[in-house]
């Protein structure tokens, strides 16, 4: 399990590296945080804590949105596609923690 563990945080590692270079030019998202779009027809844009990215309901989200899109994303950032009431459940659940 320790072994499967690594390609995640290479994964997370990388999409923070991308994430950091994509935001320092948008001066909306504060430090700490990071841009994700959400949906699976229409994107809708959120903003994070970097925080998420240590929970295991987000690495799945993260997962998933290796397997469609890789780390390239047409609309430059992190892209999510699930349904933008998935991802709000998964983050709300992290917000009451």
């Amino acid at each position: 399990m320790g072994f499967r563990l690594l390609p995640m945080i290479s994964s997370v590692k990388q999409i923070y590296k991308l994430q950091s270079a994509l935001t320092r030019s948008h001066s909306d998202v504060p430090k700490g945080h990071f841009a994700v779009y959400v949906g699976e027809m229409e994107k809708k844009r959120y903003v994070v804590p970097i925080t998420y990215l240590n929970h295991p309901s987000f690495q799945n989200l993260l997962r998933q949105a290796e397997e469609e899109f890789g780390f390239h994303h047409s609309m430059g950032g992190l892209t999510i596609p699930c349904n933008v009431d998935a991802f709000v459940n998964v983050t709300s659940q992290l917000n009451s923690l």
